[in-house]
């Protein structure tokens, strides 16, 4: 992708609504939480005081809006004791250069390393650093610095008690998680009844999985329902895929094809009646057709061998799936499924047992090469060198130019560029906005408290539409607050705009001197969800071979690391399409179909997952050398990927065909599934594989397009080449 094309998918996407639910009554009690501190600290104190008290109660109350598991009043507690903190480190250094600049650099660098253990950990660091470079300017003693420190955990502290008192869908975010697993099955259920092949994203799985981890306390309270549907959508996922693959499940044509689309049909109903059940927490109605054909008849079914076998394990499992919509989801009422009874809540660390999986997740990123780490550098230069370059302006409020750069900037460069003219296009409507309504109402401090809890609450409210709308009504709060203590808007407008338009560029020109770019990465995102997948499909084959408790949990542990590795290469992958950066290593052509042969590879293991027999079974030893020849190809492979060398399958075509040769081979069907298999290692080979001649051809041919896609946006024709 050139340059100009990049700039114009910014600028698109930073000003791009998104369609979410808006969330109004956590928006009011957010902002409640500002006015609650706001009006005694402006009536009983001074409009200092109220500022920093709306700084720590805005800030807190914004980071319960981040993706987060844990409960919202200890985020809010968490976000306003950082801030306090910062405040009061930060004037302990303030007054002097020598001492600020060096202490701003090592805060900024750490709330950078925060993104390794996840984006609201960044985010609310990011904020810290926000606030150490605008209540330095406030205090003037010791003793005041601690007060403003106190002021603003006291925001925080606010927030976490509304929440207490004024609970709003408790548990909603993961009621929220596990419904949309179930509904991603229901969808990917209804799309197999056209395209027996469909792609399924596991990423709401994923996502159900994280926000099934609770820590000790969570366990104690919360909900039943949230126990067990999970994994019925886990088990739910493999047996649909095979009940409608026209290879090891029902026929492609026939009466038995129809049975299959009437089944899947069915199951898509009950797990969306299911979804809807668990997020609202109400008994949901299921069709009576969709039940009547869960009623399986002996004597007129039409599906046989492997298609029957899934049909009933998926009648089983929707049953249980039924037991659940139609419970209400109410307090020990929901039925847990029998496998799951004793069975262990995945946890999540406590606050105080966080500290050393910080630690480690911080040591891991600690590399020239990690996007977290280059975030770091670049945030701490670009705060040190803003501070610099505004306090030389003749400006006030020069701390809103580095403040500008740390909140827009991001790990990669999509996001970060996004994000700044987001924050520009919305600090220019919301300062007109506020200036208007100034000019109109005129100076008044009681007025322009009132209209700033105002502004926060309706950017709490646009919080997830798009960070340009809800930065408008950050900008207004902002210029509120400021009419509030005093300041004429004749003299913050002007700044407010000229110092974010400064921290915009300073961040996206930090990004072009030292980015971290993930074209680059493609090959080695690749070799691990090569080698991912190949442990899995190994796993599932050695569990076919010799069903073990053992080798079932191994199976389950393979499956979460390829599920991982395919997100991290998808991540990387959909990012490297938005880079203004050359294919290396990789085309855009070869990365695509390199991605299409690897999710028919999963695939494959995945429909092989839904025939895994019984413990009592027989062992099958054709299948474990098929498992040691997958396993040790795919891993030899993953390293011909990073160093651009072509893969090789002799060890997998050697174990197939004496597969295929044995007199006793075992079910025929999970061998056809293997076959599969080495049918999408060969397109994946195919795919990466080139001689040194098609090197040179592939090569030019890119150049071509190359050239050819800026000519065609220099006269706006022409197909725009998209780079990997």
């Amino acid at each position: 992708m050139t340059w100009l094309r990049a700039f114009g998918e910014v600028v698109r996407s930073g000003l791009k609504i998104e369609e979410t639910r808006l969330e109004p009554l956590l928006a009011l009690r957010t902002a409640a939480g500002v006015a609650i501190v706001i009006g005694p600290t402006l009536w009983l104190v001074s409009p200092a005081y109220a500022a920093s008290a709306a700084l720590g109660a805005y800030s807190a109350g914004g980071a319960t809006f981040q993706r987060s598991w844990r409960p919202r009043k200890v985020v809010a507690l968490g976000a306003g004791a950082g801030l306090a903190l910062s405040t009061f480190v930060g004037y302990l250094a303030a007054g002097r250069l020598v001492t600020f600049l060096p202490l701003l650099a090592v805060w900024a660098f750490a709330a950078g390393m925060a993104w390794a253990v996840g984006s609201t950990a960044g985010i609310v660091a990011a904020t810290t650093v926000g606030s150490m470079l605008v209540t330095i300017t406030l205090p003037t003693s010791l003793g005041r610095a601690l007060e403003h420190s106190g002021v603003i955990a006291l925001g925080g502290l606010t927030q976490a008690v509304l929440i207490l008192l004024f609970p709003i869908r408790r548990w909603g975010a993961h009621r929220d998680a596990l419904a949309d697993a179930l509904a991603a099955v229901a969808d990917y259920a209804r799309r197999l009844r056209h395209d027996p092949t469909a792609p399924f994203d596991p990423e709401p799985l994923m996502t159900a999985r994280d926000a099934a981890a609770v820590t000790p306390s969570q366990a104690r309270t919360r909900p039943t329902v949230l126990h067990g549907p999970r994994g019925l959508a886990e088990r739910i996922r493999p047996v649909v895929a095979a009940l409608a693959d026209p290879d090891v499940g029902a026929p492609a044509e026939g009466p038995g094809r129809d049975r299959a689309r009437e089944l899947l049909d069915a199951a898509a109903d009950v797990l969306d009646a299911t979804a809807r059940s668990i997020r609202r927490g109400t008994p949901a109605e299921v069709r009576p057709e969709s039940t009547d054909v869960l009623r399986v008849d002996e004597k007129h079914e039409v599906l046989e061998g492997p298609a029957r076998q899934a049909a009933e394990r998926l009648v089983e499992l929707l049953g249980e799936a039924l037991e659940i919509a139609q419970s209400g989801c109410a307090r020990g009422k929901t039925p847990t499924p029998p496998g799951l009874v004793g069975a262990q809540f995945l946890v999540r660390p406590t606050m105080l047992r966080l500290v050393p999986v910080v630690v480690r997740a911080v040591r891991r990123e600690f590399r020239r090469d990690s996007p977290v780490f280059r975030h770091a550098v670049r945030l701490a230069a670009v705060a040190t060198l803003g501070y610099l370059i505004a306090a030389r302006l003749p400006l006030g409020h020069g701390y809103w130019a580095p403040i500008a750069s740390v909140m827009v900037m991001r790990p990669d460069f999509h996001r970060t560029y996004a994000r700044a003219v987001a924050r520009l296009a919305g600090t220019l409507a919301g300062v007109a906005l506020a200036t208007g309504v100034v000019r109109a109402l005129g100076p008044d401090a009681h007025v322009s408290g009132a209209l700033a809890v105002v502004s926060a609450g309706v950017s709490y409210t646009l919080n997830r539409t798009g960070y340009a709308y809800s930065q408008c009504f950050t900008a207004a709060y902002v210029v509120f607050l400021l009419g509030m203590g005093g300041q004429a808007w004749e003299q913050t407008v002007p700044e407010r705009v000229v110092l974010t338009l400064l921290g915009g560029a300073l961040a996206m020109l930090a990004y072009m001197v030292f980015p971290a770019w993930e074209t680059p990465r493609l090959p080695g995102r690749l070799a691990d969800w090569l080698a991912a997948n190949g442990r899995y499909a190994a796993a599932v084959l050695r569990d076919y071979a010799e069903p073990t408790q053992e080798h079932h949990a191994d199976m389950r542990r393979a499956l979460l690391e390829s599920r991982e590795a395919r997100a991290a290469w998808q991540e990387a992958y959909d990012r490297a399409r938005q880079e203004p950066v050359r294919p290396r290593g990789l085309t855009s052509r070869e990365a695509r179909e390199a991605q299409e042969a690897l999710k028919g590879f999963g695939r494959a293991a995945m429909l092989m997952e839904s025939h895994v027999p019984r413990a009592d079974s027989r062992f099958v030893p054709e299948a474990e050398r098929f498992a040691e020849a997958l396993e040790t190809d795919t891993a030899k492979a993953a390293v011909a990927v990073r160093e651009h060398r072509n893969p090789d399958w002799g060890r997998v075509e050697e174990a197939l065909h004496a597969w295929q040769d044995a007199a006793d081979n075992g079910v025929p069907v999970v061998r056809r599934e293997a076959e599969l298999q080495k049918r999408a290692l060969e397109d994946l080979a195919t795919a990466v594989s080139r001689t040194p001649l098609e090197r040179d051809v592939g090569s030019a041919r890119e150049e071509q397009r190359v050239r050819a896609a800026v000519a065609a946006e220099g006269d706006g024709s022409g197909p725009a080449h998209r780079g990997g």
